[in-house]
């Protein structure tokens, strides 16, 4: 049991409320589950304690009701469409040493790399030559080496970056926990999303994981969302990293988490990832996980965490196999790295941990189609000012789709005639006339009109 004074220092994250509501969730029925996915169809989230009931319930009828309703959710919130990023690795040298992380400052074994500024413009370029229009940077934590100043100059380098006329229209940067100066200098930078992991939300877990280095100081980490919001970056990206405690319990604390700063700051999170501890060289923890997911525990998370908070980006990384991955898009997640080998063509000491998927950017497009989904490389809502509460108001009136798939059609549009090779532009223009016709009228032959922009040299087109 832990202690009320453990339990005021988390505050929102109160381990014995989550280990109790886990427990009494056991006696629950089966009917009682299954109101509680009935109910999440209204888009109205979940509760923990709601959120406990199907966490405890194993039933396969019950199963394949969340799995239902998950990709129900998605579809009448964000539409058909799936966002891609590609992440680049800036540093890989760190000041922690973190028992799960290939970055960590023990491991002899790694070839430290910080990239120059002209090193990040030509992994940009290689990035933008794949057709992507948002990078997720990712900077190990060495406040001499890649502090602030070098993120700044990081970020300021992708986006003054061009492959002929193209460039990265979106930033989002995956750092250390910053101050609210240093957060003010990475909004004033014009990233997107601030990102940023507590890894593990279980206080003692936490504390094994991290025997050095800042990283130890759980409550530094877990205010640094806090403090970016107080700061002015709206958008902000959370999450653990399932495998290093009960993944039930994780999913829990998750869900407090965004309560938490929806309560705070009128907006819950801006996206929340799922990720999986892999094997990762010299990483003890990582090697023998403390415990293990399976598939099936996977696809629970994404469709679980779809129904708690609908309107919040679900990130899916490249660490699973093509063959989850396909199978996790279609339970509630929203936006997927794609196109793997960029980063580790030229710089593979700056990876951080092996990639299972490693499709092109084409063949994850061409997959995407086949599967009724429309790739999106839009970045509408940032362009537009639709975003953090604004974007939210659209999106619990159910209208924000109605922005989402036009957008994705436009970008997708370009990216076809920019890079696709002539198998992708196919199967591509064919989704674009399919999904187009299913467009609501009122907006359809504006977007047709948009398209035939596109088409005739425009960029950067959007509703």
């Amino acid at each position: 049991m832990v202690s009320r004074r453990i339990v005021r220092d988390t505050g929102y994250i109160d381990e014995e409320e989550i280990l109790n509501s886990l427990k009494q969730a056991k006696t629950a029925s089966k009917a009682q589950s299954l109101d509680i996915v009935e109910k999440s169809k209204s888009f109205a989230g979940l509760s923990p304690d709601e959120l406990a009931v199907l966490l405890m319930n194993n039933d396969p009828e019950v199963r394949d009701a969340v799995f239902e309703a998950a990709h129900s959710v998605k579809e009448r919130i964000y539409g058909s469409r799936m966002v891609f990023f590609a992440p680049l690795y800036a540093s890989n040298t760190c000041v922690n040493n973190c028992l799960y992380c290939s970055f960590r400052k023990d491991n002899k074994d790694i070839v430290r790399k910080v990239l120059t500024e002209e090193e990040i413009e030509n992994e940009t370029k290689n990035i933008l030559n794949q057709g992507h229009k948002r990078i997720l940077v990712v900077v190990g934590e060495n406040p001499r080496l890649a502090g602030i100043d070098y993120i700044e100059k990081a970020v300021a380098a992708i986006y003054r970056t061009r492959s002929g006329k193209a460039s990265i229209r979106r930033v989002n940067v995956n750092c250390a926990p910053l101050s609210a100066e240093e957060f003010r200098r990475l909004k004033a930078a014009k990233i997107g999303t601030y990102q940023i992991f507590q890894e593990t939300y279980y206080r003692e877990t936490y504390r094994q994981m991290h025997p050095s280095g800042p990283k130890r100081f759980y409550n530094w980490r877990i205010e640094a969302a806090d403090r970016a919001m107080d700061a002015g970056l709206e958008n902000v990206g959370i999450g653990p990293l399932f495998g290093l405690f009960d993944w039930k319990f994780e999913l829990m604390a998750t869900l407090m988490h965004a309560e938490h700063l929806d309560s705070k700051f009128g907006i819950g999170p801006h996206s929340i990832s799922i990720s999986r501890l892999e094997p990762e060289s010299n990483a003890p923890a990582a090697e023998n996980p403390p415990f293990t997911l399976t598939c099936e525990d996977m696809k629970r998370i994404a469709a679980l965490l779809r129904l708690a908070v609908p309107y919040t980006e679900i990130i899916l990384p490249t660490r699973e196999s093509p063959e989850l991955r396909n199978q996790l898009y279609d339970l509630g997640v929203s936006q997927t790295s794609a196109g793997g080998g960029y980063a580790k063509a030229h710089h593979p000491e700056t990876e951080q941990f092996p990639t299972g998927d490693t499709r092109s950017l084409a063949e994850m497009t061409r997959r995407m189609c086949h599967e009724g989904c429309i790739p999106s490389f839009c970045t509408a809502c940032y362009r537009s000012k639709r975003t953090s509460g604004r974007f939210m108001k659209l999106a619990k009136h159910g209208d924000i789709h109605k922005m989402c798939e036009p957008d994705a059609l436009l970008s997708f549009k370009e990216y076809l005639i920019d890079y696709a090779d002539q198998a992708t532009r196919v199967e591509g223009e064919k989704t674009i006339a399919e999904r187009l016709e299913m467009l609501e009228p009122t907006i359809k032959e504006r977007i047709r009109t948009l398209l035939a922009e596109v088409e005739s040299g425009k960029r950067d087109v959007y509703v």
